[in-house]
């Protein structure tokens, strides 16, 4: 299967059955991002958490009856 990624638009090929082409197949949401802008944006990611100026925001979880 031939995917692009989404930030650098590099052309490359998975395997069809693998789990990542599944998801892609299936879930037209889900994006693809070449394993060397991913790992570049893990670090900058981590980078920005460990300065201490870095907040995720998540919508507050609500308490569950069931």
């Amino acid at each position: 299967m031939r995917v692009k990624c989404v930030l650098c638009d590099k052309i490359d090929v998975i395997e069809d059955h693998c789990s990542l082409a599944k998801k892609l197949r299936n879930r037209p949401i889900h994006t693809y991002m070449c394993p060397k802008c991913k790992e570049r944006i893990t670090d900058k990611t981590e980078r920005r958490a460990a300065t201490g100026n870095f907040s995720l925001y998540r919508s507050p979880e609500k308490e569950n009856d069931w």
